[in-house]
């Protein structure tokens, strides 16, 4: 019998069919969002289990999958929604799909600093609520990218994509991340050692490090008074970086100029303030909505369970 494999949500078709060929699959064909214990339920005679970056597997669900279950494929690159103490103690490995999201998250990247520099949701609100009166010559301006600082709060695959993405239009590099760069990785970038040097140098704060004990709410009040005036701050990386009070705060009293937020703390339940800051572009969790990418790091996934199936040590194991 092949294993049994248990998928949370709904997949690209060709991942799924793929899955189905090597694996005694259970599929959520309805795509809908599943608790604990339908998890645990689920898994009950499972092998394996691929999961996605909304579903909890906290040290409760951990505890109470079946012995059978030794390996957790999840369906991303980051695993802050896995208990990965609770995981190792029952011995069951995680895995991950680092690398093919790299360019779709780059890309959104660069698509929310366009938004939030040029304005682009209040200028679809004038349109949507019909209240557009014809073009003037001081309506909507935004600022431009040339010459403007990126700073970047992380500077590994997708932060370097970024970097050269910007680069293209005309921005000015900054980073601080946990090691410096090597000189030829790191190019004409500018490194700071601390984040409040990064901040002071930022008319554009985009936010590409990990979720952490250490990084959670580490963009707060002090760290948003140390932009220069005008900034705008951009987050395609994790909600819980960002302090909601503080940003909110910014935003409203003009300290922020603008934001564009593709993650959020509790998602999809975000702060409801933000939907009435008119000066933030909310796009819900796209960073790696692509066909191409999701199909990709679907084949990963299923890459990590073939080799941990066939004795080997799956290609991306976190634990």
């Amino acid at each position: 019998m092949p294993p049994r494999l248990v998928i949370t949500r709904q997949l690209p078709l060709a991942v799924e069919a793929r899955a189905e060929r090597g694996f005694d699959a259970h599929l959520n064909v309805e795509d809908k969002p599943l608790s604990t214990a339908e998890i645990v339920a689920l898994a009950a005679k499972a092998d394996a289990l691929l999961p996605c970056v909304a579903d909890p597997i906290d040290k409760a669900l951990i505890d109470a999958l079946p012995a059978s279950v030794k390996i957790i494929a999840n369906f991303g690159v980051g695993t802050d929604h896995i208990d990965l103490g609770a995981a190792a103690a029952r011995g069951i490995l995680v895995t991950n799909t680092p690398g093919v999201l790299t360019d779709a998250t780059a890309d959104l990247t660069l698509l929310l600093i366009l938004a939030a520099l040029r304005r682009a949701a209040e200028g679809q609100r004038l349109i949507m609520d019909d209240d557009w009166q014809g073009w003037g010559p001081t309506q909507l301006m935004g600022r431009s990218l040339q010459g403007k600082r990126l700073g970047l709060l992380g500077m590994g695959r997708i932060g370097q994509a970024v970097a050269k993405r910007a680069t293209a239009f005309g921005m000015k590099i900054h980073y601080h991340n946990r090691s410096r760069l090597s000189p030829n990785d790191e190019g004409q970038a500018i490194y700071h050692d601390t984040l409040e040097s990064l901040a002071r140098h930022a008319d554009v704060l985009s936010l590409h490090c990990a979720a952490t004990p250490e990084t959670r709410g580490i963009i707060n009040e002090d760290i948003l008074s140390l932009l220069p005036p005008g900034a705008i701050l951009i987050n395609t990386a994790r909600g819980d970086i960002v302090d909601d009070d503080a940003l909110i705060n910014g935003l409203e009293n003009g300290q922020v100029s603008g934001a564009g937020l593709d993650v959020f703390m509790g998602e999809p339940n975000i702060d409801p303030r933000y939907r009435s800051c008119k000066n933030v572009f909310l796009l819900p969790h796209m960073g790696s909505a692509t066909l191409e990418t999701r199909t990709d790091m679907g084949m990963l996934a299923l890459d990590n369970l073939d080799a941990f199936f066939v004795g080997a040590t799956p290609p991306h194991l976190v634990s």
